[in-house]
């Protein structure tokens, strides 16, 4: 490669995420997934668009590959532990148990109904049998579903990726199937292993950048975003799950009070949106729209099944011992949004070889499409049909905490978001416990030094100084106010870390 080559490269490039990024304007606006706005660009882009030839199946698994550990961690690092908690074990269950019933279901009516070989039609339920990530940590951000709801999608999106790879790499390999005792004891392995990785990598690293005072706040998401690659990397080369390993270390080290917390997520949220458009352009880029009219069909009856009945089936077999009510059982039903996963996982038929690989991949490619425009834009109203959700979603409130080691102190960046209920308190009625004060107030570009009777507005920042004894009281406190107003506390608010945005600090 020339630069004459490389310069047009990054302006192709460059392109391509300006117009990706107006996308995410249009499809919040719309309600049209973004995924396939991307995927629309990579097949405008490809042979029956401007013509750019593109067909290396390994190098789009690869790009997948690194993509999802971007994506898991960025998932991770913003999932609330004591929000998913609770629901753990039924979202363990559902990534396992549920995709064991998905994969027969939906096999058993592409052998039955499409026709399929039943080996290929089981490669195909494990294909299409995994949540996506992106998919639904993107829609969770626009419908205001319950937290433990919330909790239990984002903890089984994490989870059941690692199962579904697992079956489809055994599906997809030549020669003679190992029985299924032998494919269920490789699972629990890989998955135990996996998490003993990501565990010991989250603790590990999370110990470490707590202690380490780097140079440069720069640096602080590299090394996170480092800890999360080097779990994937570890799980994978053990032949263990990497990416459980990947997420349970970003769920680890995003729940680990890290300095310059808001900044790592920013810098991770980036990394992560880079990751999923050039996944789906990469992806759109592989299709040939052409040769899909015979996948049509076989597509829509398999997604038919597998949205209406697998799914469904799914969720009632995993959560009925956990005595989830049948309207939300409904609702995660169809919240089981399908993405890139599935394209990504259906190149690996491709790059072994399997029997029917080209159009095991047409089939995948329509039945995601088709359904992600079925299930995305109607979750909200899904949800108001069944009664379930907790009115506007609130806007939360930004605290970034910054270690003052020689003082041993912590110094809380404050911003009172729109309609948060701190504003209208007076500095004396937040209650700081003793060991914490408001020593700056910005307000419209101006700062001052608050009395104990200034008025705090929507719009200011606060810079909170606190030792380190009640930092993580002080920060309580101040999210019970942002939730409760002047009478939290006394009212009984949750002063619980409630799942939260956070802004990086200027």
């Amino acid at each position: 490669m020339t630069v004459d080559h490389l310069n047009t490269l990054l302006l192709e490039s460059a392109v391509i995420l300006l117009f990706a990024v107006v996308a995410v304007r249009i499809s919040t606006r719309s309600g049209l997934p973004s995924l396939l706005i991307y995927l629309g660009i990579g097949v405008a882009l490809g042979q029956n668009g401007i013509g750019i030839s593109f067909n290396n199946a390994e190098l789009t698994q690869v790009l997948g590959y690194a993509a999802l550990v971007v994506i898991l961690a960025e998932g991770g690092l913003k999932t609330s532990w004591q929000a998913i908690r609770p629901v753990v074990p039924a979202a363990a269950v559902l990534a396992t148990v549920g995709v064991a019933v998905s994969v027969f279901v939906t096999a058993a009516g592409a052998h039955w109904l499409v026709g399929l070989e039943w080996r290929t039609a089981l490669l195909l339920g494990a294909i299409v049998s995994s949540t996506d990530a992106a998919a639904v940590f993107s829609v969770l951000r626009m419908v205001p579903l319950p937290k433990r709801l919330t909790g239990l999608l984002e903890a089984e999106s994490g989870f059941n990726d690692a199962p579904v790879v697992i079956l489809v790499v055994a599906f997809a390999t030549a020669g003679e199937l190992d029985p299924w005792y032998v494919l269920v004891g490789t699972i629990v392995v890989e998955l135990a292993i996996g998490a003993a990785v990501g565990w010991t990598v989250g603790r590990l690293g999370a110990y470490a950048v707590r202690r380490v005072a780097l140079p440069s706040s720069g640096l602080y998401p590299i090394a996170v975003l480092a800890l999360i690659v080097l779990a994937y990397a570890g799980g994978a080369l053990l032949h263990a799950s990497g990416f459980l390993a990947a997420y349970i270390a970003s769920v680890i080290l995003g729940n680990s009070k890290l300095p310059h917390g808001p900044a790592v997520r920013g810098f991770a949220d980036g990394l992560a949106w880079i990751g999923q458009i050039g996944m789906f352009v990469v992806l759109g880029l592989l299709v040939t729209p052409a040769s899909m009219g015979a996948a049509v069909v076989p597509g829509l009856v398999a997604g038919a099944v597998l949205v209406f009945l697998a799914r469904p089936a799914s969720v009632l077999v995993s959560l009925t011992a956990f005595r989830v009510p049948w309207r939300e059982q409904a609702l995660l039903s169809w919240a089981g949004l399908r993405g890139a996963v599935p394209i990504v996982l259906a190149t690996i038929p491709l790059v072994s070889g399997a029997t029917d690989a080209q159009q095991l991949f047409n089939v995948v490619f329509i039945l995601v499409v088709v359904f992600t425009l079925l299930q995305g834009p109607t979750l909200p109203m899904v949800a108001r049909w069944l009664r379930i959700g907790e009115g506007d979603l609130g806007t939360d409130l930004g605290i970034e905490s910054a270690p003052l080691e020689k003082l041993h102190g912590h110094l809380l960046s404050v911003q009172l978001a729109p309609g948060s209920r701190m504003s209208g308190v007076e500095v004396s009625e937040l209650r700081l416990p003793k060991g914490a004060a408001v020593t700056l107030v910005v307000r419209e570009g101006s700062s001052f030094v608050p009395d104990r009777i200034t008025v705090l507005r929507e719009g200011d920042e606060l810079l909170v100084v606190t030792t380190d004894e009640v930092s993580e009281a002080a920060e309580r406190r101040l999210r019970a106010v942002d939730q409760g107003g002047k009478l939290a506390g006394w009212l009984h608010t949750d002063e619980r870390s409630p799942s939260i945005s956070r802004k990086k600090t200027r």
